[in-house]
């Protein structure tokens, strides 16, 4: 009683100050469901009515929870990853799909955005501090590229970022597969020369791009390479014919879009920041850093390299006969 006489007192300094939305609102306990109107309440409303109303919330409210609401709260594994369920919501707005990938920093959920009734990639960071500071920085960084490039050509963009339950969530347009997976899948055959032209084209101007505003990368390889499109086509596979047809091995995958972006930036440096002493995934890491001479943007150029001979040379996977 005495919190509710206080509120109800006139604070005209109080009633100025800017209200904050609650951070995490989805999450509140659900409101009681307000109790069905009985058809004899009011002699003013028509029976119809209050059927249609009873309908109505009837529709919305299942055991006192918002059709739309979230999930009940559940712990995170031991790891620091969210549980979550196919077709549950995560906040009202987006459903889960797919689980589309899993790395060191979290998962990627495939979603649909039920507000703008198109699909997206949810990429829902881990629950721990250094992974939840990485995210932000990667937020920062992913706001900096989208203001910078309008046509949204070079870089994944992003559309929108949001704390739920403990995990730093960014969602982003929905793009194709990235290039390893598409090669993965594709029996690591390697991609014709011109194709690699036109992927070397792309790339090349994504890094200048990054570069420019003073950004290094540093962990450019083909996970981080997305194509636009999952289109593909089969084409005959002219180093391969002397195989069985059988074995549907005389063709092979290729993307109909060359179209790639960039993504993950969440290990992405300032040139003025203070530079980790290893950086780079292995494979595609430069002999400055390996040898510990420090590094700046060559690193991402060395990358592109080994990118570029991953891609145009046949693995030994192909290889066997």
């Amino acid at each position: 009683m005495e919190t509710q006489w206080i509120a109800e007192l006139p604070h005209a300094a109080t009633d100025k100050r800017p209200r904050k939305r609650p951070r995490l609102a989805w999450d509140v306990p659900p409101p009681i469901p307000p109790p069905m109107v009985p058809l004899t309440l009011y002699c003013g409303m028509e029976a119809a009515q209050m059927a249609t109303m009873n309908q109505h919330l009837q529709s919305f409210y299942y055991g006192g929870v918002p059709r739309y609401g979230s999930p009940p709260w559940r712990g995170d594994d031991k790891d620091g990853h969210y549980i979550f369920g196919i077709g549950e919501n995560l906040t009202p707005r987006y459903r889960i799909l797919n689980k589309m990938g899993e790395g060191t920093f979290g998962q990627v959920l495939e979603c649909w955005d039920l507000e703008n009734k198109e699909p997206v990639a949810i990429k829902i960071v881990r629950s721990l501090q250094k992974y939840r500071e990485a995210a932000m920085i990667e937020i920062d960084v992913l706001q900096r590229l989208a203001k910078a490039d309008r046509s949204g050509t070079r870089c994944v963009q992003i559309r929108n970022w949001f704390d739920y339950r403990n995990h730093i969530c960014i969602v982003f347009e929905k793009l194709g597969p990235s290039l390893y997976d598409f090669l993965r899948r594709n029996s690591y055959r390697s991609f014709p020369i011109d194709l690699v032209r036109e992927l070397a084209g792309q790339l090349l101007e994504s890094v200048a791009f990054m570069h420019d505003l003073r950004l290094i990368h540093t962990d450019l390889k083909p996970e981080n390479i997305l194509l636009v499109s999952s289109e593909y086509v089969k084409v005959p596979d002219h180093k391969f014919l002397s195989r069985s047809a059988k074995d549907g091995s005389l063709f092979k995958n290729l993307p109909k879009s060359s179209a790639i972006k960039l993504i993950d930036f969440g290990s992405t440096t300032f040139e003025h920041q203070d530079h980790s002493y290893v950086v780079s995934t292995r494979h595609y890491r430069a002999p400055e850093v390996i040898l510990g001479l420090g590094w700046n943007y060559p690193c991402d150029m060395w990358s592109v390299g080994c990118i570029l001979v991953e891609l145009c040379s046949v693995s030994s996977f192909s290889l066997i006969i």
